[in-house]
């Protein structure tokens, strides 16, 4: 009587998780069809609206208060420079900062603290950064000259903690067996990093490096305070140029009483788009080709 009472119980038990278990994963589908919908939905009307603005001309003309020759030659070119100068600078920075406090430096307080700053870096509202930005480089390291080279100092210091947690945490998965077999070698710890840890940590870097990227050509805060320009008839020929970028052109032309803008706007939403997608699939190229190369 007992082993049956018990049997039943148990099979009520397993019935009852299996059932929660069908519960948790529909919800969490639903949850997912529910934001790649609404992510759809927006891209839709972003291209309906935007796409009869989108030629030629759009791609090669200046920004104009004029909705019928407005362009986006001078922001795109702003956007491009960002970009590039903010890899640069933040690339070797974060995955040097990354490769020191995790393969070469000592597990001490201080070291701690600095891991600590980093995380909470990583949360500060980019407008802090603006700001900052607007003090450090604009004002004291060039005499107010609000150029390129300031704007991409900004936003390598509002991507700089993405990249290095992420670095972090990729080194950190390396398996440890790894560094022994090449220590077992005869290898120094600097060969060691160098031809072990990092091509094996390379994909998650690059995880990281395409979020901080992502984020650093979307944002417009920072360079609404750095640049402030809002009609370049421009396009910047070195990092002391001024310049704009897309962000925050459209959001210029989103908040104009015109509504002739808005489609110009989504236009411009959508070359980003792409500008964007480009930058993310030559990143996951480079991390695929990483993954596969200890499989050849």
């Amino acid at each position: 009587m007992n082993d049956s009472s018990s049997t039943k119980m148990k099979g009520s038990s397993h019935s009852m998780r299996i059932w929660r278990d069908r519960v948790f994963v529909a919800g969490f589908v639903m949850a997912v069809l529910i934001g790649v919908a609404g992510l759809f939905a927006l891209m839709f009307d972003v291209l309906l609206d935007g796409l009869p603005f989108l030629d030629f001309d759009f791609l090669t003309s200046y920004s104009s208060w004029e909705p019928h020759k407005a362009g986006i030659l001078g922001p795109l070119g702003g956007t491009l420079w960002i970009v590039a100068l903010t890899a640069l600078f933040t690339i070797p920075i974060g995955v040097g900062t990354a490769i020191y406090l995790e393969e070469f430096a000592s597990k001490s307080r201080l070291n701690r603290l600095i891991e600590l700053n980093i995380a909470n870096l990583a949360g500060v509202p980019s407008v802090i950064y603006g700001l900052l930005g607007l003090a450090m480089f604009v004002q004291f390291l060039f005499n107010g000259s609000r150029n390129v080279t300031a704007g991409a100092l900004t936003m390598t210091l509002l991507v700089l903690p993405i990249v290095v947690i992420a670095s972090q945490e990729a080194i950190r998965a390396v398996p440890s067996s790894y560094r022994d077999a090449a220590y077992a070698m005869g290898a120094n710890r600097w060969q060691v990093v160098k031809s072990v840890v990092l091509p094996q940590a390379m994909p998650g870097m690059m995880s990281g490096i395409i979020l901080a990227l992502s984020r650093a050509i979307g944002e417009s805060a920072p360079i609404l305070i750095i640049s402030s320009l809002v009609v370049v008839a421009f396009i910047p020929t070195s990092p002391d140029s001024a310049f704009t970028v897309l962000p925050l052109q459209i959001f210029t032309w989103i908040g104009h009483q015109n509504p002739d803008f808005r489609g110009i706007a989504a236009a411009a939403i959508v070359v980003l788009l792409v500008v964007l997608l480009s930058m993310n699939g030559v990143a996951i190229w480079i991390r695929s080709k990483y993954q596969t190369r200890p499989d050849q």
